[in-house]
């Protein structure tokens, strides 16, 4: 083979060491770059990422998202305000959210009247006793705006207790309304305990401070003292019934047991007063076709915070620090 064949450029056999070296590193120095543009490339995507969702909380956080549409048309309507779900003062159906909604919609002049559409089982009767009393105040305040309550599905318990603060309660034929009463419930484990031959030992600095405890015998004197409770707070929520519904109330020996009807016998019984939808009551009650929510509504931070919060007493409750007793609700 000639000597020229081995003198070519083409091939690295020929190339002096220094050369090949050069080569070599001008390919690592290359490659290199290119690793670090591609990480330079991925750095900034990450850094925009964050900046839209530290931007995103922020907005959320001031409640600039995911919140009820509340004022801001210019022209008259309907103000619809959502009450869906368990009463519960950590809930969208909390006092603190319905009663910024009412607020809300009363202090906009082009909203001509509110509707409170109804559908839920109950709750806490602290929460239903403030929504039911910021009712009968704003409508004090302003007697020519009404308040009517709609029902859907459900307005039982604390339910039917905020929807006897409106001038109108409004139902489908099929509605499930009434369950007027108060319940505190609770377990007993002691026979339980008993038997797996587990003891309970348990530290007070007063006799009734564990009142109800599940894991200690039954007391008849707490006992008794819980049935008052009771019976107090239901006679409140017997007399805001009668307050609120007034005369239309056609008294039954059985309307406050606790017994729920449908829509149709509820208009019959005076606990409610005609069948309606929001629609309907907007169109031919109000006469405000337009119908804007003012419902408001959990916004990402609050998610947010509320799981942390579930996590947080989820622990509690594995540490043996969330206490145990009754649980008071309307029924």
């Amino acid at each position: 083979m000639s000597q020229d064949a081995y003198s070519s450029p083409s091939d690295a056999s020929s190339r002096t060491p220094g050369e090949w070296e050069r080569d070599v590193l001008e390919k690592l120095v290359f490659a290199s770059l290119k690793e670090q543009r591609a990480r330079r490339r991925w750095t900034i995507f990450f850094r925009l990422l964050m900046l839209a969702i530290v931007v995103l909380l922020v907005l959320a956080a001031t409640g600039v998202l995911f919140r009820g549409a509340g004022s801001g048309t210019p022209d008259p309507h309907t103000a619809l305000i959502e009450l869906d779900g368990v009463i519960d003062a950590q809930g969208e159906a909390s006092a603190d959210r319905i009663n910024t909604a009412l607020q809300a919609a009363f202090e906009d002049g082009n909203a001509k009247g509110v509707v409170l559409r109804i559908n839920s089982p109950g709750g806490s009767p602290v929460q239903a006793g403030m929504i039911f009393d910021e009712i009968r105040r704003l409508r004090a305040q302003n007697p020519d705006k009404h308040v009517y309550a709609v029902v859907e599905e459900i307005c039982a318990s604390g339910g039917y207790y905020v929807a006897a603060a409106a001038d109108k309660i409004y139902v489908n034929k099929a509605s499930v309304v009434g369950s007027i009463g108060v319940i505190m419930e609770g377990f007993g484990f002691t026979g339980l305990m008993d038997k797996v031959g587990v003891e309970r030992r348990l530290v007070v600095s007063g006799e009734n401070k564990a009142m109800l405890d599940p894991f200690s015998p039954r007391n008849p004197g707490q006992q008794a003292h819980a049935q008052a409770l009771v019976e107090e707070i239901f006679q409140q929520f017997v007399g805001a019934v009668r307050e609120g519904r007034g005369e239309r109330l056609h008294e039954t020996p059985d309307m406050f047991t606790g017994l729920i009807w449908t829509g149709a016998k509820s208009v019959e019984l005076g606990l409610t007063d005609e069948l309606g939808t929001v629609d309907s009551v907007a169109r031919d009650v109000i006469q405000a076709d337009t119908v804007v929510d003012y419902t408001v509504r959990e916004n990402f931070a609050e998610r947010v915070a509320k799981r942390v919060g579930v996590s947080f007493g989820a622990g509690l409750a594995k540490t043996g620090l969330g206490g145990a007793g009754g649980v008071w609700h309307w029924k």
